[in-house]
């Protein structure tokens, strides 16, 4: 074998174990992924047979708690997630985070069975200003912004109002009024 044959094999092989390194890369990243979608894009195209994130606010008064034939508590809990727009029933079996409430943001990580989200994850929000920038988006793309409050990923924009007699412009008050939801906050 001459020195040309030699160095071409040790290139072939080096781009071999690159190529497969690669691929092993890619597969682990592929398993670990979960795509973030809104219930109105569930319900238009939801993933077969893959994990994904669920993210909107959970229904108020859809939260249920079976109880088990001797009627103690279990850790199933059935609840509905939101985008104003498009509603899914979701399942869970676990203990829930402490900040998990009716009418609050959550993410649900789990898979599509039967038309019901099985979440092998939820994740709630951290406190009440805040909601995940995805459900935010969501929302606001469903032509439902939160008013009134300003989560992540959303910007308050106040419009200036003119007073009657002296033809000034003021801000409304900060703690009342509801202000439409648009660009994300920059802090």
């Amino acid at each position: 074998m001459t020195a040309r044959h030699k160095r071409i094999m040790w290139i072939v092989i080096g781009l071999s174990l690159l190529a497969a390194a690669a691929t092993m890369v890619m597969k682990a990243l592929d398993a670990n992924i979960a795509f973030f979608f809104a219930p109105s894009e569930v319900a238009a195209k939801a993933p077969k047979d893959k994990a994904f994130r669920l993210g909107g606010l959970v229904t108020v008064g859809s939260v249920q708690r079976p109880r088990a034939s001797d009627g103690s508590n279990t850790l199933n809990v059935r609840f509905e997630v939101t985008d104003t727009v498009t509603t899914i029933p979701v399942t869970y079996t676990g203990i829930l985070p402490d900040l998990f409430k009716e009418g609050k943001g959550v993410v649900a990580q789990g898979k599509l069975v039967n038309g019901v989200f099985q979440a092998s994850e939820v994740l709630a929000k951290h406190d009440e200003n805040y909601m995940p920038p995805e459900a935010a988006e969501a929302l606001k793309r469903a032509g439902k912004p939160i008013e009134g409050k300003i989560f992540a990923g959303q910007k308050a924009v106040v419009t200036q109002a003119p007073d009657a007699p002296t033809g000034k412009s003021t801000p409304p008050p900060s703690d009342t009024g509801s202000y439409p939801v648009s660009e994300p906050v920059t802090k």
